[in-house]
């Protein structure tokens, strides 16, 4: 017997504001954006969040926040 399963996962943008600060390795500006991700296994909704994803706009790198 062999056992298989699909998972996959959606994005969709909610929305796009200007971020305060400046990219670290360019100096541009910092955009956020809203990205709702919808996982689903075998066609079955599993999970739903909201995210805030941060990227500069001229090199296009996608920052991380770090915490202290």
């Amino acid at each position: 017997m062999r056992l298989s399963y699909v998972c996959e996962g959606q994005q969709k943008e909610l929305g796009r504001q200007q971020a305060p600060g400046s990219c670290p390795y360019c100096g541009g500006k910092v955009e956020a954006m809203d990205v709702e991700v919808q996982s689903k296994l075998c066609f079955l909704p599993m999970c739903f969040q909201i995210k805030r994803k941060y990227f500069c706009t001229l090199c296009s790198r996608r920052l991380e926040i770090l915490y202290d």
